[in-house]
């Protein structure tokens, strides 16, 4: 296609972090609110977004263990055409945890696509025999070079790049150790001259991941928790988001305080269950709104 007739859209299918929104075993207060039919927070499965420049071949960023029912949810991906048909023409992969990978396992009934990761993300797909289920005359794996544009085909462009991954544990304790780059990325897709980033996990707020997110005309950026030592506050978990790898949405050192002076639309994506920003008349919402922020949902269409 034309670069002039390209139009980069974006779908997202998840929105949650790992466990969604309710977690099926929790009983927080932001999952207890999810499960009530007043639905001041809405459900929301793991992180998957679909993005395309002609509206007709998806990309898929991030393949969540939700990824299935994500795809029945969405229109654009339902199949079209003969007994075997998809969409989705490609699956990049921004890091080899399991809530980022999982859902490989339901791309598995024979529909060709193109696989994209950095490599040391294939080597660890790779090293687990159970994605071997993944024919591989019909999945190509195409490693990625970071900080190199590829060609995903349609009219759609992805570079990968590298994100500060999680603290090492000797440093968790100080606060002004930096964070160690990790085997994280980010998406940065292209097309008719707009510029998509998705972040989905971010440990540090460094100058150059500050130049990444103001030079794209959109940003799905890492919203985890709304404060770093949340899960401990709520009684869930004893590790705070710098540890796991996490910037927060508040603080000095949080994304509303750091990137208040981007210039494009910004939405924060991988919401932890615990987060209260979640729900939608918080005073956490509040404060995320006016900052120029907003929440991603299922669902939510894109247009960069």
């Amino acid at each position: 296609m034309r670069e002039d007739d390209a139009r980069l859209r974006a779908v997202v299918l998840g929105s949650a972090a790992g466990g969604g929104v309710p977690q099926w075993n929790c009983r927080c207060r932001v999952c207890m609110l999810a499960r009530a039919a007043e639905q001041r927070v809405r459900p929301r499965t793991q992180v998957s977004v679909a993005v395309s420049a002609d509206g007709v071949h998806w990309l898929v960023v991030g393949a969540s263990p939700d990824l299935r029912q994500q795809i029945l949810a969405t229109g654009a991906l339902t199949p079209r055409a003969g007994l075997r048909h998809s969409p989705i023409t490609g699956v990049a992969l921004l890091n080899a945890d399991i809530d980022a990978i999982a859902g490989l396992l339901v791309l598995r009934e024979a529909s060709p696509f193109r696989l994209f990761a950095p490599p040391p993300i294939l080597d660890g797909v790779r090293a687990n025999p159970v994605f071997d289920v993944l024919d591989p005359d019909l999945v190509q794996r195409v490693a990625v070079t970071p900080g190199q544009e590829v060609d995903c085909g349609h009219g759609l462009t992805l570079t990968m790049l590298p994100m500060p991954g999680k603290v090492p544990l000797y440093l968790e304790d100080r606060a002004a150790a930096a964070a160690a780059a990790g085997p994280t990325y980010a998406a940065r897709l292209t097309a008719g001259g707009r510029r998509l980033l998705i972040a989905p996990a971010c440990a540090d707020l460094t100058q150059p991941v500050r130049q990444m997110l103001r030079d794209a005309d959109v940003v799905l950026f890492d919203g985890t928790l709304f404060e770093d030592d949340e899960m401990r506050t709520a009684g869930t978990g004893h590790k705070t988001g710098r540890r796991m790898g996490h910037v927060s949405m508040s603080g000095p050192d949080g994304a509303l305080a750091r990137l208040a002076d981007l210039p494009g639309r910004r939405i924060f994506i991988h919401i932890n269950n615990t987060n209260p920003a979640l729900i939608e008349d918080s005073p956490e919402r509040r404060a995320v709104v006016a900052a120029g922020w907003e929440i991603a949902y299922d669902g939510m269409e894109i247009d960069a």
